[in-house]
């Protein structure tokens, strides 16, 4: 083969070896078969928390790209039609999804193109529809992450207001009823406790009650430290078993955000509730067009998704039509070793689906 046609192939395929896989050096050209997509179920939500969005009634106001709404089953249908390559689906993001009334269809449909569903992002479980407990559990939902920040009525309302502690647990017993029933494993269920200065000293109650439901057990740290702030950071490194009692010292120490949402544009593309996609579970801002419109694989194509990965790995400057503009986790990330993250994250995806 010609000299100069070898340095044609070379350019086309220059790759980066980690772990002895070879990935693509054009990572913002490079998108996966989407194999596992976030898809909005419903933006929708009861809770006033003071710091979502949703709770604010911010998702609402003209201009916000999530708005108030269900997902449909027909769009749904549709959407798993058109992409045969999805094998799995988070359906949490801004809203609470036991508030959409198609919820167990969609459910069920999955389950009969073996479609693993999750919510992983969280609910806060405070309505559980009639036969829903046990449509989880018959039809194999795989994870849900329940949000419970307290363990009494008192610390819990504090930030989940409008909420009734004793109705979400009396929820995960309702779950927990069935699972004995049909001798089930799933849904496999996540008590998430975020730490605030008014529930810090409840972190090992509330561990000891996640066991006695059989839960695992999440303590996650505040996005807004100064709203709510920790009182005792070595009481909480002690209790949690972590180094790090805040966000900031989190990402301080592992030069990487706390929860990487970016990575989501290249593993897990965010869909909004109406076909919009929204690339990352975070962004409100904006959006890359619509999936039922354009199709999924065509708007992972488009020229202004692959922008917005270019910025991510600092290869592009900021662009007003780009959402992450408008994104603080941007300007965070514009000073990380973003693309050694999204190597190795591309990197231990893959091996999963070998």
């Amino acid at each position: 083969m010609k000299k100069e046609v070898w340095k044609r192939l070379f350019s086309v395929l220059k790759t980066d070896r980690l772990f002895g896989r070879q990935l693509p050096t054009d990572l913002a050209s490079y998108q996966p078969k989407p194999r596992h997509i976030r898809l909005e179920v419903s933006s929708k939500c009861q809770l006033k928390c003071s710091l979502c969005i949703t709770g604010l009634r911010l998702t609402r106001q003209k201009g916000n790209s999530i708005g108030w709404g269900n997902l449909s089953l027909d769009t749904f249908k549709k959407l798993i039609k058109q992409n045969p390559s999805i094998q799995s689906i988070e359906i949490s993001n801004y809203g609470e999804i036991f508030l959409n009334p198609e919820l167990p269809e969609i459910i069920k449909y999955a389950f009969q193109k073996k479609i693993k569903l999750s919510a992983i992002n969280g609910v806060n479980l405070n309505h559980l529809p009639l036969g829903m407990a046990e449509t989880l559990v018959k039809y194999q939902f795989y994870k849900l992450k329940v949000s419970i920040d307290g363990t009494t009525q008192e610390a819990y309302q504090i930030y989940r207001e409008g909420g009734n502690l004793q109705q979400v647990l009396d929820n995960i017993e309702q779950i927990n009823h069935f699972k004995e029933k049909y001798n089930a494993k799933y849904p496999k269920l996540k008590w998430q406790f975020i730490i605030f200065g008014h529930n810090e000293h409840q972190i090992l109650e509330a561990k000891k009650i996640a066991e006695e439901l059989n839960m695992d057990f999440k303590a996650k740290f505040n996005y807004t430290p100064k709203k709510f702030p920790i009182q005792n950071p070595e009481k909480i490194k002690q209790d949690t078993l972590q180094d790090v009692s805040n966000i900031n010292e989190y990402e301080e120490k592992n030069q990487q955000l706390y929860s990487p949402a970016c990575l989501q544009l290249w593993t897990a593309p965010q869909i909004n509730w109406d076909g919009k996609l929204l690339g990352c579970c975070v962004n409100h801002f904006g959006d890359f067009g619509n999936v039922l419109q354009d199709g999924l694989t065509q708007s992972l194509q488009s020229e202004k998704y692959q922008y917005a990965k270019a910025m991510l790995l600092g290869e592009k400057p900021p662009r007003e039509d780009i959402p992450c503009t408008k994104c603080k986790r941007y300007q965070k990330v514009k000073k990380l070793p973003f693309r050694e993250s999204l190597q190795r994250e591309l990197q231990e995806k893959d091996i999963k689906h070998q």
